[in-house]
């Protein structure tokens, strides 16, 4: 802590400051340190910010600034700010603005020329992602998918051709649905991570082709519990010199026979990669 008293912390100056995603002690020391400094923290969820501080031995006034009131609490601390106060925003779990109320807190007070100064910490998506082993130098930033079933469908449909690590956040009540989902749009190769509960004792992270989700989801009961990170293998990069030929192909066979088995037999004729011509069937035929 002493090497805290040696950094400058400006007035006027709004600090995004990342909370754990489950384990209380992933706390950063320099997080702890702003929160004893700073006027006021502006956060998602009144109780449970009290509750977090609270375990640290920290009491600071609280303000709500959640998805149904931000744009209005954004003035009120940009008023705050023009006066020489430093505050403090964060979420319930993780960085703020980052699939989290904040982002139109953060716009704002940029917006009104005052300084906006951040503090990293933990974030589902990234701790997913150094755990899953899924080796790509992308990733793409989902989040939610839409909740109806038609919406969502049409949504994915649009990602078939992305070849990074694409990231989403679900809800437990809607998990067999993503992995449904997930499973008709891209096939039963791709595979697919669940990092269910991170940081926390329940825990899990689960690798497996798409043709096996909702069969391990399905095996324990508590797999329908607790907030997930889905990660889906991106699409194997086309070979632009083929892409011509291997169409074509694909067209003629697409025409005879289900999609596996031109998939399957297309890739007997180029030598290419059987899940990487699925993908590009998927997308011939959408």
């Amino acid at each position: 802590m002493g090497e805290m008293a040696h950094q400058t912390y400006p007035s006027a100056t709004l600090y995004v400051v990342a909370t754990p995603i489950g384990n209380v002690t992933d706390i950063s020391l320099r997080a702890l340190h702003v929160l004893s400094l700073v006027n006021a923290v502006a956060c998602e969820d009144t109780r449970n910010t009290a509750t977090l501080m609270g375990r640290f031995g920290l009491h600071k006034p609280l303000i709500a600034a959640h998805q149904h009131n931000e744009r209005e609490a954004a003035q009120m601390l940009i008023s705050r700010l023009q006066a020489g106060e430093r505050i403090a925003l964060v979420s319930d779990a993780g960085t703020p603005a980052v699939s989290d109320p904040g982002a139109r807190i953060v716009d704002a007070v940029r917006a009104a020329g005052l300084r906006v100064l951040p503090l990293p910490g933990a974030s589902a998506a990234v701790t997913a992602l150094s755990a899953s082993g899924l080796v790509n130098d992308q990733f793409y930033f989902v989040g939610f998918l839409p909740a109806k079933a038609k919406q969502r469908e049409n949504f994915l449909g649009t990602l078939r051709s992305v070849t990074a690590t694409m990231v989403f956040y679900e809800a437990p009540h809607r998990i067999l649905d993503c992995a449904s989902a997930l499973a008709a749009a891209f096939g039963p190769t791709r595979q697919v991570v669940f990092a269910r509960e991170l940081t926390k004792m329940f825990e899990e992270i689960h690798r497996c082709p798409l043709s096996e989700a909702e069969a391990w989801i399905k095996a324990d009961g508590h797999r329908e519990k607790g907030e997930f990170v889905v990660l889906l293998e991106g699409a194997v990069p086309a070979d632009d010199e083929n892409d011509a030929e291997a169409d074509r192909i694909l067209q003629i066979l697409l025409a005879e026979l289900p999609l596996k088995q031109a998939a399957g037999l297309a890739a007997q004729i180029t030598g290419r990669k059987k899940n990487a011509l699925y993908d590009r069937a998927l997308v011939l035929k959408g």
